[in-house]
């Protein structure tokens, strides 16, 4: 199964709803939904962050870890942290968010540019051995999701 590639790590400059950061070492042995957002990207808005609580809410107790990365690549200065805690206050987003670091003179932030994304939302499922197994961009019928999760729980360690 060596041709999934090992999920790269998150750089964060600011986490919400964590008690301690969260990182890929300290969640191996879990499957991981990791969602990139943007406050101000509508799919985001109206489909990705309620679908990335949705699965915190009905998968937490499977050992399903649901991280949230706001990846802002547009408007920077419109989507500062004081926005966003209040932006995941309203929506009721429980599960972590990172703030994805930014690169002095670079539009594009550092884990966003690791994952090579192509923009928000986008959804990554990284397995029990912190390998990539699904990136999507854009979205997902929650049915689809909720299945690869599923299918990615029931695997061996």
């Amino acid at each position: 199964m060596s041709h999934h590639p090992a999920a790269p790590a998150w750089q964060v400059s600011q986490w919400f709803n964590a008690e301690s950061p969260p990182d890929l070492l300290g969640l191996r042995g879990r499957v991981i939904a990791l969602h990139a957002f943007q406050m101000l990207c509508p799919g985001s808005v109206l489909h990705g962050v309620p679908q990335a609580e949705r699965l915190h809410q009905e998968f937490a107790g499977e050992g399903v870890a649901v991280v949230g990365l706001h990846t802002v690549f547009e408007h920077h200065d419109a989507m500062q942290p004081v926005s966003l805690q209040a932006f995941l206050h309203e929506f009721r987003v429980t599960h972590p968010v990172g703030v994805d670091a930014s690169i002095p003179g670079q539009r594009v932030p550092a884990t966003m540019q690791a994952y090579g994304m192509q923009g928000t939302p986008t959804l990554v499922l990284i397995d029990r051995a912190g390998r990539i197994r699904r990136q999507h961009f854009g979205r997902l019928d929650d049915l689809t999701v909720g299945a690869e999760v599923m299918r990615l729980v029931c695997e061996a360690g």
